[in-house]
């Protein structure tokens, strides 16, 4: 297995973003490219990313691979890729091998570690509401969000989309109709975690656009999608229960 990145800070932003909610992940690599799908430790959340072959300047994967790696780790090393670094990653047994070529040669060695639990399949989401929006827009509408509440609600109907929070004594509403975005959606309404949206939103970095897809207290699935990168996120609603 040899894999080879002339850009590799891209996958340093994505991993950065992603170990904000999982500790340990599967990296799969195959002739596509290289795939994550985690799971955070509480269940609420789900971590797609694809890396495609088209990424890489070399790619050489005789058999499919999935290796077990720390993000932690894997950060920490990816910290000491500089702009003009060329990034190669290979496996020998039980290790990761990243080589960091610059003005010097530098190679890390990881430990390869096992994953416990069964990897679960991507459900299966049919949506009745779908957004694409600016990135910023949609940061800030978070961010303030944040400013009132620990929790949001997403509200759409055919010509607008609503961002809104309400805290114990103070609230937020943001209102985006159908001319400063692209809208596909019947009435829906959903509430959200701010603490998982705030991870995810970091990832508005990568692009200018994102795609919000939701329902009636339904899974969120936000896509933030590039010509080499895609990266999406599944957040469980929060329901709320009356004693």
């Amino acid at each position: 297995m040899l894999l080879k990145l002339e850009n590799p800070k891209i996958l340093s932003e994505v991993i950065n973003i992603i170990s904000d909610l999982v500790l340990e992940v599967r990296l799969k690599v195959d002739r596509e490219g290289l795939n994550i799908m985690a799971i955070d430790p509480a269940n609420v959340a789900m971590i797609l990313f694809r890396l495609p072959s088209s990424a890489f300047s070399e790619l050489e994967v005789d058999t499919p691979e999935v290796l077990g790696v720390s993000l932690d780790s894997l950060k920490a090393v990816l910290r000491r890729v500089k702009s003009g670094s060329i990034l190669t990653i290979t496996k020998q047994e039980n290790e990761l091998k990243l080589q960091i070529q610059d003005k010097i040669k530098r190679e890390f060695n990881l430990a390869l570690i096992e994953i416990e639990g069964e990897e679960k399949d991507i459900p299966n989401l049919s949506f009745t509401a779908k957004v694409e929006m600016t990135s910023l827009d949609f940061a800030e509408a978070i961010e303030d969000c944040t400013v009132v509440a620990d929790s949001c609600s997403f509200i759409s109907a055919p010509d607008k989309f609503q961002i809104k929070a309400k805290g114990s004594l103070n609230s937020f509403s943001s209102e985006f109709s159908s001319d400063e975005l692209n809208l596909e959606a019947e009435e829906s309404t959903s509430k959200y975690s701010l603490e998982y949206l705030q991870k995810m939103v970091k990832a508005t970095k990568l692009t200018d656009k994102i795609k919000i897809n939701f329902g009636n207290d339904y899974p969120l699935r936000l896509d933030f999608n590039t010509p080499i990168v895609e990266l999406s996120f599944i957040l469980a609603p929060r329901v709320e229960t009356e004693d």
